[in-house]
């Protein structure tokens, strides 16, 4: 297999930069336009809006129909992780929900367990810990903890479970494309139908209110998805891992700053130890042994 230049390497790290840049700011702009859309509502449009922009690319497939059986699994799982996160920001801070829905990291090794019985190792384990730690900063403890931590704790469980199950079928030489397009028709066709059972408002308030959700659609959804999955080509799933974990951070400073959000010592020290579990979690994957003798990392 040819090994990437150094100047693919360089943009994929740039183009994997952007991917948590981009999702960093969605919690404060999305949390902006709450005010313009219901939140399921927001979830329903912008999915619609990024299969329509998918469209095209499905057209040329012969089966068309392919993957949708998976793209119904995964489709639970990121209806949940987009529903509850978008919903949690009505009553959540932007930078909790950003640092919050970085907990995904403890609840992979868990689900790895329940569905594979692998169990954790000793790294994954103090990652956990120091996750669990920094949310207790965070919020507040239990009484600070409001139903939108509490959401965007389902968030986080949803969006690791979709990780698992994604990997799973990529794995098996799925079409990306359709894998993707079936999962944001059916999250969009679940989130209308679930507005329409609440009696939801399916308007949408001013060009602002419009103008998030063609962004979310078309950056954070379409563009970074694509970026990303370029970008693995040339970069080690460590690497990725650890560039990941400066979302929440995006998130934190996007909000601080742009949002206007208060910033709290206690609670950036709570977002600074879910940082470092997420970073101890990515450690957790590497071989030292295998390091040692200078084999091919991560494993």
């Amino acid at each position: 297999m040819q090994q990437p230049s150094k100047r693919a390497k360089l943009w994929s790290d740039i183009g994997l930069f952007y991917c948590a840049a981009i999702w960093g700011s969605t919690f404060i702009v999305t949390k902006g336009a709450l005010d313009s859309v219901d939140p399921v509502v927001m979830v329903a449009i912008r999915f619609l809006v990024s299969a329509a922009l998918l469209l095209p690319w499905v057209l040329k497939r012969a089966d068309k129909t392919r993957h949708m059986r998976e793209g119904f699994t995964l489709s639970l799982f990121l209806a949940a992780l987009y529903l509850t996160q978008t919903v949690g920001l009505v009553y959540t801070s932007a930078s909790n929900s950003g640092f919050i829905t970085g907990l995904f990291i403890i609840f992979i090794p868990v689900f790895m367990y329940l569905f594979r019985r692998e169990r954790p190792t000793r790294l994954q384990c103090v990652s956990a810990v120091l996750a669990i730690a920094g949310m207790w900063l965070l919020t507040g403890g239990v009484s600070g903890f409001n139903v939108g931590d509490a959401l965007t704790l389902a968030a986080a469980a949803a969006y690791s479970a979709h990780l698992i199950f994604t990997d799973k079928y990529v794995k098996a030489s799925a079409d990306a494309v359709l894998l993707v397009f079936h999962q944001f028709w059916m999250v969009s066709a679940l989130s209308f139908g679930i507005a329409l059972l609440r009696g939801s408002s399916l308007a949408v308030a001013g060009i602002n209110g419009w103008g998030v959700i063609i962004f979310l659609a078309v950056f954070p959804t379409l563009t970074a998805f694509f970026i990303q999955m370029l970008a693995q080509r040339h970069s080690e799933p460590f690497k990725v891992g650890l560039i990941f974990t400066l979302e929440p951070v995006f998130a934190a400073i996007f909000a601080w700053t742009w949002g206007g959000e208060e910033f709290v010592p206690v609670k950036a020290a709570g977002g600074l130890l879910i940082v470092s579990g997420m970073l101890i979690g990515e450690l957790s994957k590497i071989n030292f042994r295998r390091a040692a003798r200078n084999e091919v990392l991560p494993v």
